[in-house]
C-alpha cells in the first residue's frame, strides 16, 4: 500500500515510520468498522429497501420540495411555504393508504400462435384467476410486449373469479417479441407512490423473416451417397484413382494381387478421396454493408430461404452472422435464430477476418454461400473465398433492393445479384444448372 509518507520525498525517517504506522492503524480499523457495520448496513437495506423503491421518481421530488418548504417556513416564518409543505406531505400519506392489500392472482399468458412470418397476425391473451379466498379490489395489471406496455384495467374479483383480457401483438417487423412479465400494480392516481408484484414469467414471440419455397436441390448441392469427389489422395475410400508400391504400415486389405503377382512386387491401391456435401453459408450482419434497413431484411430471407430448403433435403450445413452460428437441427429452429439476427457496427476489422473467425470450428465445406449487401465490394468477396480451397464451390449473393437480377463473376467466383425475394427461385434453378 503507498501512503502519503512514500509519496512526499525527504520525510526524516521517524516520521515517515509514524505516518506508515498510522496509515496501517487506520486501514485495520476501517476493515474492522465495516465488518461490524456492514452486516448491520445490508440488514437495513434488505429491511427498508422494499420500501423506498415504493416511491416513485415523482414521490421523491414531492416529499424533496416538501422539505424545501417546511425548511424555508421554518427560516423566514412564510406562511405560504407552510401551506405548500403540508399539503405535499399530506398527498404523499393519503397515496400510502393506496399501496396496502394483499393480492392473491393466477395469471396465464397465451401467444397463438408462439411462431408467425412478419405481417401475419399474432393475438395474445391473458386469464387472471382471483386463487384466493377473499374478494380482491379493482386494480390495474401491466403487461410488456415488446418495447410496448398493455395495461388492463382489472374488475373487483370475487375468489375463483376469472377475467379475460385479449390483445394484439405487432409483427410489422422480424424480432423475438417479449409478452411479459405481467404484473399488477397498485398505487395512487398520481403516481406518488407504485408497488408491483410480478405474476407470470415472460414468453417469446418468433416473428419470422418471410422465405419463398425453392425446388430441391436448387442449391447445387450433390445428394448422392457416396458424396463428392475431391482432388486429395487417401488410403482409404470409395473412388479408385491408381495403384502404388507398398510401404510398411500400408493395410494389407488393399493390397491388389493380381497386380502383385504380375509385376512380383506388392502393390496396393489409392483412392480419391470423397467427402459428404456440407454447406456452409456466410451472412455479413455489418449494418455499414447495407444501404437500408429494408436490403439488410432482404438479406435475412434469402439465407433463411436457402437454409430451409437445405435442412428439408437433408443436406449438413452451417449458418454463421457476426454474432454467432445459427442452430441448424430443424427449420424451426433456423427460423427462430434468423429472428434474432440485426444489422450491427463492425465487429471485426474486416470481412475476412469475420469469415475466417466464424467458420476455422467448422467442418471443411464442400459449397460455400456468401451474402452481403450493395455496399460490400468485390474484394471483399474475393477476401473471404480466398479461405477456402479450391475444390469447394462458392457463390456469393450480392443484394442490393430493386436490382435487376443477374449472375456474374469476380475472379472465378460466381456473384448472383438479387433486388427481390421473388427472384430467388429462378435465379437458384439456374446455379443448380
Amino acid at each position: 500500500m503507498t501512503t502519503l509518507a512514500d509519496r512526499i520525498p525527504g520525510l526524516p525517517a521517524p516520521v515517515a515510520d509514524a505516518a506508515r504506522a498510522v496509515a496501517r492503524a487506520l486501514v485495520r480499523a476501517s476493515r474492522v468498522v465495516w465488518a461490524v457495520v456492514g452486516p448491520v448496513a445490508r440488514a437495513v437495506w434488505r429491511a427498508v429497501g422494499p420500501v423506498l423503491r415504493v416511491v416513485t421518481p415523482v414521490g421523491w421530488l414531492v416529499l424533496i420540495v416538501a422539505a424545501l418548504a417546511l425548511t424555508l417556513s421554518l427560516v423566514f416564518g412564510w406562511a405560504e411555504f407552510t401551506y405548500l409543505g403540508t399539503l405535499l406531505l399530506a398527498a404523499v400519506v393519503v397515496s400510502i393508504f393506496f399501496v396496502f392489500g394483499r393480492a392473491s392472482y393466477g395469471v396465464d399468458v397465451e401467444l397463438n400462435p408462439r411462431r408467425v412470418v412478419v405481417g401475419d397476425r399474432a393475438m395474445g391473451r391473458m386469464l387472471v384467476t382471483n386463487v384466493g379466498t377473499r374478494n380482491l379490489p379493482p386494480t390495474r395489471m401491466e403487461l410488456p410486449v415488446g418495447r410496448g406496455l398493455a395495461e388492463f384495467q382489472l374488475p373487483a374479483m370475487s375468489p375463483k373469479q376469472e377475467v379475460e383480457e385479449l390483445f394484439a401483438v405487432p409483427t410489422n417487423k422480424r424480432a423475438v417479441i417479449v409478452a411479459g412479465p405481467a404484473e399488477s400494480v397498485r398505487g395512487d392516481q398520481i403516481g406518488l407512490l407504485r408497488r408491483s408484484l410480478r405474476w407470470a414469467e415472460p414468453k417469446d414471440l418468433f416473428v419470422h423473416p418471410r422465405t419463398v419455397r425453392l425446388a430441391a436441390s436448387a442449391a447445387g448441392l450433390v445428394r448422392d451417397l457416396e458424396g463428392q469427389v475431391s482432388k486429395k489422395i487417401t488410403n482409404n475410400d470409395i473412388a479408385f484413382h491408381a495403384l502404388r508400391p507398398y510401404v510398411p504400415g500400408d493395410d494389407r486389405r488393399y493390397v491388389h494381387w493380381r497386380t502383385s503377382a504380375r509385376i512380383g512386387q506388392l502393390m496396393v491401391r489409392q483412392f480419391e478421396e470423397t467427402r459428404r456435401s456440407q454447406l456452409t453459408m456466410i451472412l455479413a450482419t455489418r449494418g455499414d454493408l447495407y444501404a437500408s434497413e429494408e436490403e439488410f431484411e432482404l438479406a435475412v430471407s434469402i439465407t433463411a430461404s436457402i437454409a430451409a430448403q437445405v435442412i428439408s433435403d437433408g443436406t449438413q450445413m452451417n449458418v454463421v452472422s457476426d454474432a454467432g452460428t445459427w442452430r441448424t437441427q430443424t427449420v424451426t429452429a433456423m427460423l427462430d435464430s434468423s429472428c434474432r439476427v440485426e444489422a450491427g457496427p463492425r465487429v471485426f476489422p474486416t470481412v475476412r477476418e469475420f469469415a475466417r473467425e466464424r467458420t476455422k470450428r467448422l467442418p471443411a465445406p464442400s459449397v460455400v454461400m456468401i451474402i452481403g449487401g450493395s455496399r460490400m465490394t468485390p474484394a471483399d468477396y474475393r477476401s473471404v473465398q480466398s479461405l477456402f480451397g479450391s475444390d469447394t464451390s462458392q457463390v456469393a449473393f450480392h443484394v442490393e433492393v430493386g436490382a435487376q437480377p443477374k449472375f456474374g463473376a469476380v475472379a472465378g467466383l460466381t456473384v448472383i445479384t438479387v433486388g427481390a425475394l421473388d427472384d430467388l427461385p429462378s435465379l437458384m434453378r439456374g446455379v443448380s444448372s
